[in-house]
């Protein structure tokens, strides 16, 4: 039974999951930067302990410092909200090892789905509808023009690493290829200390859609619907619509059945999304998985009319 929670995070987030454990009757610890002292989850949780100076690296991305101030505390648990180290496997091992719960997926299920061709491969294993692409990463921008003459231009070039919008690349013609490669595989390594690259069929017209997925210890696994986010900017996504308007009650339980094919298929446990490209056909295919309660739970919060924290 778990009494106190870490929570190694700050803001909204934080914030949220204060006010589920004060109504469960969990007790909750902040840790804190040294330029949030004064912020409201610091004052709103039961304990509080500054871990670090300004600047993330120095605080809420500084494992031992998390972990000390874990031990002094002590706590049972530790929820990483989203962001900083939710989606860090050595995190989530080492509170394992410290014997700590992490509220979360293990290290193994966080390694599977962060590396985004490993992903594609395991849920094309599974029955999941893929983007025809790279089976995993590319070797080099010679094996991707042989792939892209394949399947035929427009490709997308991405980071296998990549996120936010990074690392990515839309490549219209076998010109574009080279100065593609090597723009998005330079951008991965700034950005993400990893510059792998793998290749996709371009779906032209797209819609983005999210589902909402939660999972438990004993392998019951549930989906709470979608989000609809294909309003976006630079790859970033700008609106969240639940339901979608492009989706109807059949194609909901399509994608639903496809996202939980795919969570029961690696052992999933807790909550995460399951993202597709819905094509104008009605036709989807796997994107990625977010392995984390995500910034846009709000809205499935408001449709299903659950808190997705507690």
């Amino acid at each position: 039974m778990v009494k106190k929670i870490l929570i190694a995070n700050r803001g909204e987030i934080a914030l949220r999951i204060i006010r589920a454990c004060h109504e469960l009757g969990i007790k909750t610890v902040a840790v804190y930067s040294q330029a949030d002292e004064l912020s409201l989850h610091v004052r709103f949780a039961d304990e509080a302990v500054c871990i670090g100076g300004p600047a993330s690296k120095d605080s809420y991305l500084k494992i031992p410092s998390i972990l000390s101030a874990a031990e002094i505390t002590n706590v049972d648990a530790i929820h990483p909200g989203y962001g900083f180290l939710a989606e860090n496997a050595e995190f989530s091992q080492i509170c394992y090892e410290n014997e700590l719960t992490f509220i979360g997926p293990s290290a193994e299920i966080i390694n599977s789905m962060g590396d985004k061709a490993s992903a594609k491969k395991t849920m094309k294993a599974a029955g999941v509808p893929v983007i025809p692409g790279s089976e995993g990463i590319l070797e080099n921008v010679e094996e991707a023009r042989v792939l892209a003459e394949e399947m035929s231009y427009p490709v997308m070039l991405k980071a296998t690493a990549g996120g936010g919008g990074r690392g990515i690349r839309l490549v219209r013609e076998s010109s574009q290829l080279g100065n593609a490669y090597s723009t998005a595989s330079n951008e991965a390594l700034k950005g993400f200390n990893n510059g792998d690259l793998y290749l996709e069929k371009f779906v032209e017209n797209p819609r983005h859609v999210e589902i909402q997925i939660v999972a438990d210890q004993f392998g019951n696994v549930i989906h709470l619907g979608e989000r609809d986010c294909s309003i976006q900017r630079r790859h970033q996504k700008l609106v969240e619509e639940s339901p979608s308007p492009a989706v109807d009650d059949t194609l909901r339980k399509r994608m639903g059945d496809a996202a939980i094919k795919g969570a029961k298929s690696i052992d999933y446990v807790g909550l995460g999304t399951v993202e597709f490209l819905l094509a104008e056909d009605g036709q989807f295919y796997f994107m990625e998985m977010n392995t984390r309660i995500q910034v846009e739970h709000p809205v499935t919060e408001a449709v299903v009319g659950k808190d997705l924290v507690k």
